[in-house]
């Protein structure tokens, strides 16, 4: 039914990947679909925050990213399943939304928590990912 699914986790919250990835595993064994799974970092270099850290900061920090992505999905991918392990660098929302675009990913599945109020005033990512996103998505909840 599925031929790419985009996968998004952040590697720090488990509470992103707990129940999203063991969903997108079973899609993907029942579909023979490809996982792209994707981390996203924040973009800090325009930023004033970004002017404390030295250039090379941002490059080095992306490979590091890199390889626990890697890691990850060693992890808790099994090894039948196809995986592109992608490094967003960026808004989280904007990122998943180009990513889906370019794998031509045909479901996205993110996890999402329970809304607290500052969530109903700015939108969550989920959120914007599914007011936004040309194919079909997948918001497993916490």
């Amino acid at each position: 039914m599925y031929k790419d699914i985009l996968l998004a986790v952040d590697l720090v919250h488990e509470s992103s990947w707990r129940k999203a990835l063991p969903e997108s595993v079973h899609i993907a064994h029942t579909s023979g679909s490809r996982i792209h799974l994707l981390t996203v970092v924040p973009d800090f270099g325009s930023s004033l925050v970004g002017s404390f850290f030295p250039k090379e900061h941002a490059a080095k920090l992306m490979e590091q990213i890199r390889q626990q992505l890697h890691e990850f999905s060693k992890k808790n991918i099994p090894d039948d399943i196809p995986v592109q392990h992608i490094v967003g660098h960026g808004s989280a929302y904007d990122e998943i939304l180009h990513f889906a675009r370019e794998t031509k990913s045909d479901l996205i599945v993110i996890g999402s928590h329970r809304p607290e109020m500052q969530d109903y005033l700015l939108g969550p990512t989920a959120a914007k990912v599914v007011r936004h996103a040309k194919c079909s998505v997948l918001v497993v909840r916490e």
